[in-house]
């Protein structure tokens, strides 16, 4: 039976750390705790059970940096914090997709279109 993380957790995932996936969900949003987020986070549970959840661009960063190589990473973040993560994280090896949930799509398309690895929804 699924749980959900109490609203003050930063992640959750069946089991300790130690996942065996190839992927893990590295999700930043300052509204995480809003109700569509959190049905959005449940639904994607059933394909990937390692889900990060950061509210702080500057610990999302970090953690994505201490991240193995050997990882690989999906970033979903939101339009309001993607243009303070993405140009540092591209890059990584480690980062293999990143979301972005845009609410300016035509605003958005203009400043990733050099990043190759963002896609916007």
């Amino acid at each position: 039976m699924a749980t959900t993380a109490p609203p003050h957790d930063k992640s959750f995932n069946n089991g300790n750390d130690n996942h065996l996936e190839i992927f893990s969900l590295i999700w930043l949003d300052a509204n995480l705790n809003v109700q569509k987020n959190q049905d959005t986070q449940e639904k994607l549970r059933a394909t990937i059970n390692h889900i990060k959840k950061f509210y702080d661009v500057e610990e999302c960063k970090n953690y994505i940096e201490q991240t193995s190589k050997d990882d690989r990473l999906i970033l979903i973040v939101s339009g309001e914090l993607s243009r303070q993560v993405v140009p540092f994280i591209h890059q990584l090896r480690q980062v293999s997709a990143i979301y972005i949930y845009s609410k300016d799509k035509e605003a958005d398309e203009k400043w990733t279109c050099n990043f190759s690895k963002v896609r916007l929804f």
